[in-house]
């Protein structure tokens, strides 16, 4: 056999084995993940994409192959937080924390850090709906849960875009503090065009 020939035989082989093998760890990734994530992550695109009601679908399709599924309740409050269902967002999250809080072990800082969102994201619904008293006791509790969780923008956090407030929970746990010790005509808590800014974000594996 020309040496060429049988040269290029054995690099074209060698790609094939590195394609396939490739295939194979990825498509046993995908069949070895646990039941849910994968809806779980369609909410999540969904959600992004504004499409509301795809996203609760998938949810839901998670939580019927795994009940209790964090990540799926959590994408669903997020889902009805974007919708200003706060009532059912509430719902969500109410759940989600005395799950967690029961079943939470010492060994899953994903849990901690979901906890954390969770208490977050209860604390943005009433900081909207000018509760700040019961959003300052919230935001407090994910900081004590896991400060790192909900620190800045990523994992866990719940976005607050104001230009005199933070883009923190933690900072804006201080700001609200700060404002609340002042007299009531001058307290600068809400403001209304910056409040429709808010973003939101959400643990990225539950």
């Amino acid at each position: 056999m020309n040496p060429n020939v049988l040269k290029r035989f054995i690099i074209y082989m060698a790609i094939l084995t590195f394609v396939m093998f490739t295939v194979w760890a990825l498509v046993r990734s995908f069949m070895n993940r646990p039941p849910g994530d994968y809806e779980t992550e369609v909410c999540d695109i969904r959600l992004k994409d504004k499409k509301y009601d795809e996203a609760i679908d998938a949810a839901n399709i998670a939580l019927e192959k795994t009940p209790n599924h964090r990540g799926a309740i959590m994408c669903k409050a997020l889902v009805y937080i974007s919708q200003k269902q706060y009532r059912e967002a509430t719902d969500q999250l109410n759940y989600l924390i005395k799950f967690l809080k029961k079943n939470i072990e010492d060994d899953d800082p994903t849990g901690r850090g979901t906890l954390a969102a969770a208490y977050a994201n209860r604390g943005i619904i009433k900081d909207r709906k000018e509760n700040y008293e019961g959003a300052l006791e919230d935001y407090l509790k994910a900081l004590r849960v896991d400060s790192e969780a909900v620190e800045g923008p990523g994992f866990g956090t719940v976005i607050l875009n104001y230009k005199f407030k933070s883009s923190s929970v933690r900072e804006r746990a201080i700001y609200i503090r700060e404002q609340l010790q002042l007299p009531e005509n001058e307290r600068v808590l809400k403001i209304k065009k910056l409040d429709e800014g808010q973003v939101m974000h959400k643990p990225g594996k539950l």
